[in-house]
């Protein structure tokens, strides 16, 4: 089974079909030798999961104003795309100045393409839903890659389990809602943000374990 094989379901979306394993949580790391967290690594993990709780609050918010044709749009999706921006500038401290652009490059285009798939499924356009989704899991592997290179703390397969979980939960909420399936939907989204929060503070953990003397 290829990279982009998947499993159709009902509607214009397919769910990916690749198993992925629960991916370790690694937030006890976080933890000093004396149990003691600090109030820097505190404060980052704080603010990794408000981006990612944002990241997912305004997708779920863009999802809804494409499907129900919000004269919203523009300016919602004006919001959205700032997070890509934020999430550059949260890891620029740490990374530099070129990695905080490149992530916010990848998590930008993540966005994007992730539009472009619920709007051809919204037209019942299975090509241009099959190709936006093609390029979305490519997306998610450079994300992936990314994020190993720039901390060996960040497992490159791991990265990739977590983004390809991400997907698929992002998938069936679009899904649920074009067919108004609203229950169904906020259980969806309940696990879209659970997920958020276990993403944050994997990426946060590393960049503690990474660089630990700026975290005392």
């Amino acid at each position: 089974m290829g990279r982009y094989d998947h499993s159709p379901v009902k509607g214009n979306f397919v769910v990916h079909s690749r198993m992925h394993p629960h991916y370790p949580r690694v937030f006890p790391h976080t933890q000093q030798s004396n149990n003691f967290v600090s109030q820097a690594a505190v404060d980052l993990m704080r603010d990794n999961r408000s981006l990612w709780e944002e990241h997912v609050a305004w997708t779920r918010m863009t999802i809804i104003s494409l499907i129900y044709k919000l004269p919203d749009i523009n300016f919602v999706v004006a919001r959205l795309l700032k997070n890509a921006t934020d999430m550059g500038e949260m890891i620029r401290p740490l990374y530099g100045d070129a990695a905080a652009k490149k992530y916010s490059s990848l998590i930008q285009e993540h966005l994007l393409i992730a539009a472009d798939l619920v709007k051809a499924a919204i037209a019942g356009n299975e090509q241009a839903a099959k190709m936006a989704e093609q390029k979305w899991y490519a997306n998610a592997d450079e994300i992936s890659a990314f994020l190993n290179r720039v901390n060996p703390f960040l497992p490159e397969e791991e990265m990739r389990n977590m983004f390809y979980h991400h997907l698929d939960l992002t998938k069936q909420e679009a899904l649920t809602m074009i067919n108004k399936d609203f229950k169904k939907d906020i259980e969806i989204y309940d696990k879209i943000e659970k997920q958020a929060r276990e993403m944050a503070d994997t990426i946060s953990d590393a960049m503690i374990k990474l660089y630990p003397n700026k975290f005392r």
